[in-house]
Order: C-alpha cells, then sequence, then structure tokens
C-alpha cells in the first residue's frame, strides 16, 4: 500500500509538468531517435540500388533502395513510425518474388533519408515523401510508363492515403495500407503512448500525471498534423482501387477503426486478419497475406 501510495503522491507532484513533457512527446512523436537498419536487402536474397529522392527545398533528401524487377509494375513501400524501410523487408521479398519492381523509401527523420526539424504542417511533409518518391520513379526511362502502387504501414499508411487527396498529381493505379489508417486521429496517439511506444518517466506513467500528459501529447500530435480528415470520397478516392489489412489483436490501431474509414469509399476492400497485432500480419498469416496483397495487386495493376 505504502508503494500505491507513493506512486500516487509522485504522480501529483509531477503534474505540473506533465503538459510540458507531453509536448516534448508530441514532438518526439515524429521526430523519434534512428534506429539502425536490422538488415538489408542482401540479408533476404534481393538486389538492389540506392537512389537518393530530392525533396523541395532545404537540400533535404530521401533514401530509397531500388529492387527491379518488370519494369511495368512497381510498388512503392514505406514503413510504420520510428522504424527505417528495413522493417519492409519481408513484403518487398514477397512483392519481389511476384515479379514486382520494389521501392523502399525511408521518411524524412527516419532511417538515411533527411532531418526535418519542423514540427508543423507534418501531414502534408510526409505526403510529399510519398508523392516525391513516386515522382522520382516515374521519372525514371525504365519506369515512365509503369503501373505503380504505393503501400503504406501504420502511421505511414495515413500519407500514403492522403496523397490520393493531392490535385494535380497524376494518380496512383492502387493502395494497400496494413494496420492503419483509421478514422479517428487521436486515439491512436492515446494507443500508441498505451503501448509504452514512448519514453515516459516513472512519475508521469499513472494517476493524474498520464492522464494530463496523454491529453496534452495526443491533443498536440494532431494538431502538428493539420489535416483536414478523413478526406472526402471523391476524385482520386472514387476511382482508386484500396486493399486494407488490419489486425484483429491489434490495439494501436483497431480493426473497427480501419473498417469505418474504409467504408466511406467505393473501392475500398478489407481483410481482417484473426490473432493478429499490430503489423503483425506478415508473420502471422504469411500464405493468407500474400495471397491477399498478390491478389489484390493482379486485379488492380493488369493493363
Amino acid at each position: 500500500m505504502a508503494t500505491g501510495f507513493s506512486a500516487k503522491a509522485a504522480s501529483a507532484l509531477a503534474l505540473p509538468v506533465a503538459p510540458l513533457y507531453g509536448a516534448f512527446l508530441s514532438y518526439f512523436i515524429y521526430h523519434p531517435p534512428r534506429r539502425p537498419y536490422h538488415k538489408i536487402p542482401a540479408d533476404l536474397g534481393l538486389t538492389s540500388t540506392d537512389v537518393t529522392v530530392p525533396l523541395d527545398g532545404g537540400g533535404r533528401r530521401l533514401h530509397v533502395w531500388l529492387c527491379a524487377g518488370d519494369p511495368d509494375r512497381v510498388v512503392v513501400l514505406g514503413h510504420g513510425l520510428g522504424l527505417s524501410k528495413s522493417a519492409s523487408l519481408a513484403h518487398a521479398r514477397m512483392l519481389h518474388e511476384a515479379g514486382y519492381t520494389v521501392a523502399m523509401f525511408d521518411h524524412r527523420n527516419h532511417g538515411k533519408s533527411s532531418a526535418d526539424r519542423a514540427c508543423w504542417g507534418m501531414s502534408d511533409r510526409h505526403t510529399d515523401d510519398v508523392v516525391a518518391v513516386v515522382k522520382h520513379v516515374r521519372g525514371m526511362a525504365e519506369y515512365a510508363s509503369a503501373r505503380i502502387a504505393v503501400y503504406g504501414f501504420s502511421i505511414s499508411a495515413f500519407p500514403s492515403f492522403y496523397m490520393l487527396r493531392r490535385d494535380g498529381e497524376r494518380p496512383v493505379d492502387a493502395v494497400v495500407f496494413d494496420s492503419g489508417p483509421a478514422l479517428e486521429l487521436r486515439p491512436l496517439f492515446r494507443n500508441f503512448l498505451a503501448a509504452d511506444g514512448l519514453p515516459i518517466p516513472g512519475p508521469l506513467r499513472k494517476g493524474p500525471s498520464r492522464k494530463a500528459l496523454e491529453k496534452v501529447a495526443s491533443t498536440a500530435a494532431v494538431a502538428m498534423l493539420r489535416v483536414q480528415w478523413p478526406p472526402a470520397a471523391e476524385g482520386a478516392y472514387e476511382s482508386t482501387p484500396m486493399l486494407f489489412l488490419a489486425g484483429e489483436s491489434d490495439t494501436m490501431i483497431p480493426a473497427a477503426g480501419v473498417r469505418a474509414l474504409a467504408e466511406r469509399y467505393p473501392l475500398a476492400e478489407v481483410h481482417t486478419l484473426p490473432d493478429t497485432e499490430h503489423l503483425q500480419g506478415v508473420k502471422t498469416h504469411p500464405e493468407v497475406y500474400a495471397e491477399t496483397v498478390l491478389g489484390f495487386l493482379g486485379r488492380t495493376m493488369k493493363r
């Protein structure tokens, strides 16, 4: 009981700093410490070329692993928050073995891509990353007439989805999403905190300080996006085939939220994987996962 009382007392004493730390965490979400690649394409038998994609302004660049396959079919893959393109290697191998050219990229502030210290307009910035890679691939002579799909994961699924809103951009031919996006934004960040995905000191982990921290961090993280969500079901959202893969046991971005978003768009398909946690579908059900993704791309990327 003494220990419990001490924890509550510490939480109460830390309450004045909880909002400040919550604001720090909202910035930390989009600017995480970089993780080294746990694997490279060669580790999975993939031959790759390093490609550098320039971003508008400031000399920033994105780093891409390009695994050449069929020049008429290209899939651009992102990665989850705080990870890097190495987290998408299993998906890249699945696609490459099926004949696709695969382009895996690091979002800004991740992997080997450039740093961006901005804390505002994060939705547009991460959407710019996806658009820049797609445009760069299309600018390469061998892929100029290719059909292109975009494949987003977790939080990177949001900019991969939001890019369809960009007027004036040549639309992609299909989009695939793993573990996101969802209809509501704030629960995502609360769930991210609950999953201990961020560094939180002991006194701020429970009690009133925890509640204050979560409220500020989730509110600020959404505000930093500066996004109109969800996008209206018009334009490319009416004409682009979409596949949403959701984990039945995903507590980060629950399947119900994914389905609620997908229901708004006429060409969206949802596949829920049983007993599957966040981003684990390719591991828990590899055969079903591959059959679902490759079947969808085979139907939607035909000439």
